[in-house]
């Protein structure tokens, strides 16, 4: 009978003897590929994949800006409040795009992608208690919020904007914002033109 496990079934084998279970262990359940070759980690997968998403959306964005051109604007259309004591200026007369309402307040009377531009001094000596923060709104909704009190604020941005839309910048308390270094401006940039 065999005394060991390596010459159990098999006395006759002695290279078997020297084999231990260690080497057994080691050995590759299959073989993925070429020796030396490596699979794709995780990592570069998620390269690969961002990369043709991020492709595929320049893609879609560039056949969209293709088939809805936008056509800039005929006349200049421009409407700047503020600082105070100035009140609105407008760049004609009569602009055809925007309508003043009431300080800091106006009403989009033409769609188009429109620029929104200010500047929002805080008041560092105002001592009250109410929170600061100054709100960008289209039609009683936030578009913007600003409640940093201590350094001079940039608002704005392009913003679409359709006919009977109202834009107002309004303050949680009037005293804490420097009304005669704080203005509000709008410019009409285009008009969307829809391929019929």
């Amino acid at each position: 009978m065999c005394s060991s496990l390596a010459n159990f079934c098999f006395p006759q084998l002695p290279f078997l003897q020297r084999m231990s279970l260690s080497h057994m262990e080691n050995m590759p359940l299959s073989h993925s590929g070429p020796q030396g070759a490596q699979r794709p980690s995780w990592k570069q997968w998620l390269l690969y994949s961002t990369t043709i998403v991020l492709l595929l959306l320049c893609s879609f964005s560039t056949l969209i800006y293709t088939l809805l051109p936008l056509k800039t604007a005929n006349e200049p259309c421009v409407a700047k409040f503020g600082p105070l004591p100035s009140k609105w200026q407008m760049a004609s007369p009569e602009p055809s795009c925007v309508n003043k309402t009431a300080d800091w307040r106006l009403k989009i009377l033409q769609n188009g992608l429109y620029l929104i531009y200010g500047q929002v001094a805080p008041n560092t000596a105002y001592k009250g208690h109410a929170p600061f923060e100054v709100l960008l709104r289209r039609n009683g909704d936030t578009i913007q919020a600003l409640t940093n009190s201590t350094t001079v604020q940039n608002v704005g941005g392009a913003y679409e904007f359709h006919a009977g839309d109202a834009i107002d910048l309004i303050f949680n308390e009037e005293h804490q914002v420097l009304k005669n270094n704080t203005y509000l401006g709008i410019f009409l940039l285009a008009n969307p033109q829809f391929i019929s």
